[in-house]
């Protein structure tokens, strides 16, 4: 290090210093584990040598320590977690996947728990807890000091996924009379503050929040102003009961790194920073996703067993659906019967229409989870879907008709299966639309069943299109 470096270069140089022996012990060039740094740890932890696991695992950053919890087998995480004990403290717990923490809080004693539970902030510390049973969760309970106590079966009184437990109660309010001065004065005291804050909040009497005042703005104003005349009285209030779906939406549409969360009178009782909600909108893409699929949370630590459950739920729903549709099918076996052409052609309808109808789905779901589809403009999606369809149907349309035709030189076969195609098609859209649609307003999530009436919907009108066309042409003589 030069004496010619700014303080920016000395710092940067320094941070990269810092991060390359981490790199070259255990993390690659894309923070990836190296295979060879997780067999190590394994053999350690096989012939009980916790200092050597000790040793690997000393210089990881929290995350990377719940990540390296992630590879392990179930079996050896307890013994991991034997051997860096002192390390295993609030911000690794925080990170972890919520199935493997579940797994080591089960396995550690209720005092130990409580102790972790205490440091952690009130959000990251009912995560922890709400999945235990019931007995286990009041076992660690006891064993916290009163005041953390009453603060997390406050917010377990919430319902699950609400703004009630994803808040923190770790927060700086202070009351309106207050100066600039006065303000700075106080935060220095550090009367039991919050360790991390962006804003301070500014309360009436009745500890209504008024406003608020960025830190950047504190520490460039004189300290004579009152805050009344410099916070920012346009906020964004989170009512406690409100989805954590919708409080996600509302930070990314105005750009919040904090919110006030208000209870029923309109009372400040916590604030959700942007951290917790990056987790979330994660958390539900990924979840909606899934769902789609049938594939349930698609955790790879979620227990076989429930993902089994899962997972053979919505196959049996599918094969019943897939019945429906065969149950077409035997309706023209006759006319199948007699032109078996029929028979290698229809299942390009059903496909076709099956893809366009999963197309139109995952843009409407994406469009209702995000509130980007209300009820203002419903019905211009329909009419945008179906132009979309339409357009679609006459191209696929025109493709496969051709193409039926000059292979089979069957002209007449060509306008079957070009018809049939435009008319599933539109079918397609307005499942793709209309199903998710009618289960949002029914309060059933859209993300969980509608692919199965979609893709229902679509079979069945492509093979009731498609060789009823053909009959109705005469091709089956």
């Amino acid at each position: 290090m030069t004496p010619e470096q700014s303080v920016p270069d000395q710092l940067e140089e320094g941070a990269e210093l810092a991060l390359d022996p981490r790199e070259s012990e255990g993390l690659d060039e894309e923070n990836h584990f190296k295979k060879d740094y997780v067999r190590t740890v394994r053999e350690a932890l096989e012939a009980g040598e916790t200092d050597q696991v000790y040793g690997l695992v000393e210089s990881l950053h929290p995350a990377d320590i719940a990540d390296l919890f992630e590879l392990l087998d179930p079996d050896e995480r307890p013994a991991l977690a034997r051997a860096i004990s002192d390390l295993m403290g609030s911000e690794v717990i925080a990170e972890l996947n919520d199935w493997v923490r579940e797994d080591l809080v089960e396995q550690l004693p209720a005092g130990t728990v409580a102790d972790i539970a205490e440091q952690l902030d009130t959000d990251d510390a009912v995560a922890m807890l709400e999945d235990l049973d019931e007995d286990d969760q009041q076992a660690v309970l006891a064993e916290m000091e009163p005041e953390d106590r009453a603060a997390i079966e406050s917010a377990l009184s919430y319902p699950e996924e609400s703004a009630g437990r994803l808040m923190s109660r770790d927060f700086v309010a202070v009351p309106e009379h207050m100066t600039v001065g006065d303000l700075i004065d106080f935060l220095r005291e550090g009367h039991d503050l919050a360790n991390e804050f962006w804003e301070v909040f500014i309360v009436d009497a009745r500890h209504h929040p008024l406003g608020t005042c960025a830190l950047s703005w504190i520490l460039r104003t004189p300290r004579h102003i009152a805050l009344t005349d410099v916070m920012k009285r346009d906020q964004t209030l989170i009512p406690v009961t409100m989805d954590q779906e919708e409080v996600a939406l509302r930070f990314q549409k105005y750009a919040l790194i904090s919110a006030a969360v208000v209870d029923d009178a309109g009372r400040l009782v916590g604030q959700i920073t942007v951290d917790d909600v990056v987790h979330i909108i994660q958390e539900e893409a990924g979840e909606d996703v899934l769902l789609l699929s049938g594939a349930g949370d698609g955790d790879i630590n979620e227990p076989i067993r429930l993902t089994i459950q899962t997972r053979l739920t919505w196959l049996v729903v599918n094969l019943g659906t897939a019945i429906v549709a065969a149950s077409v099918v035997g309706l023209f076996q006759g006319a199948i019967a007699k032109f078996a052409l029929l028979a290698v052609l229809m299942p390009i309808v059903s496909g076709m229409g099956g893809n366009a109808g999963t197309q139109t789905l995952a843009v409407i779901v994406r469009a209702i989870a995000t509130n980007q589809l209300t009820s203002s403009n419903t019905w211009r999606m329909i009419g945008r879907e179906f132009r979309i369809a339409s357009a679609n149907g006459l191209a696929l349309g025109a493709m496969i008709g051709t193409g039926v035709a000059l292979l089979y030189s069957n002209p007449l076969l060509g306008a079957v299966i070009a018809t049939a195609m435009l008319i599933n098609n539109l079918v397609a859209g307005l499942a793709g639309i209309l199903v998710p649609l009618t289960l949002d307003k029914a309060r059933v999530d859209p993300a969980v069943s509608s692919a199965v009436f979609v893709t229902m919907a679509t079979d069945v009108m492509g093979f009731f299109s498609f060789l009823g066309l053909a009959v109705l042409s005469g091709l089956t003589g």
